[in-house]
């Protein structure tokens, strides 16, 4: 037999049998951390929220009193209903715009073209600044289409093309009904001590309105194009 001591030499003499290699261990948070992520936060988007989402933070319709600007919960409700109505009936005549300046057609196209388009800028530049009135004074501004269709004041306008003395028509028509409405509820806002609504009412919408009309009102005047008298 071999001595214990034999034995022991001949082990340690043994080659060593190389190692398996280790699995693979997903990284951890301090892995992460030092890989330059930072595991505290998840950069996954968390989609789908509107989905048995909470309830609103504001309903429409309501007004907060939100912004210390020395009105009324009342001034604010009224002035933002009658805003609301003018916002729909703006979005409306804006797009109307556009429309007609897709559509239109004839000698004058041209011209035409070119105003329509303009005004659609104008105009959404109205659509700004009575949205914002209507969140300075607490209230939830009118947006989506469906709504608007519903709360506009303007005749639904088909979707065939027409001749351009109607589309100017159309619009001429649908001025006239927002600067009814503008000088309406001008003077209301004026009783009720809202001069922030007064102004922009007067000093935007009717002015900008009224000039629009007179662009687009002289393309309907019944003059001659190729003699005068």
């Amino acid at each position: 037999m071999a001595s214990p001591a034999k034995a022991t030499a001949s082990k340690s003499a043994a080659p060593k049998k190389a190692a398996a290699p280790a699995a693979k261990k997903a990284p951890d948070a301090t892995a992460r951390k030092h890989a330059g992520s930072n595991a505290a936060v998840n950069i996954l988007p968390n989609i789908n929220q509107q989905q048995n989402a909470p309830s609103p933070t504001q309903r429409y319709g309501t007004v907060s009193q939100r912004l210390p600007i020395g009105l009324s919960e009342s001034t604010r409700q009224t002035s933002v209903t009658m805003l609301n109505q003018l916002l729909a009936d703006t979005i409306t005549l804006r797009d109307m715009y556009k429309k007609h300046h897709w559509q239109v057609v004839g000698p004058t196209f041209y011209q035409l073209h070119l105003l329509f388009d303009k005004h659609y800028e104008e105009q959404s530049v109205l659509v700004d600044s009575i949205a914002e009135r209507i969140q300075v004074l607490g209230g939830v501004a009118v947006a989506m289409a469906h709504d608007v269709a519903e709360l506009t004041s303007l005749p639904r306008v088909p979707r065939d093309r027409e001749e351009a003395p109607v589309q100017v028509s159309r619009l001429l028509d649908g001025h006239q009904r927002i600067l009814k409405n503008c000088h309406d509820y001008a003077s209301k806002a004026d009783e009720t001590g809202d001069d922030g609504t007064n102004d922009l009412i007067v000093s935007e919408l009717v002015r900008t309105n009224e000039l629009q009309v007179w662009f687009v009102a002289e393309h309907v005047v019944d003059s001659p194009l190729t003699q005068a008298e």
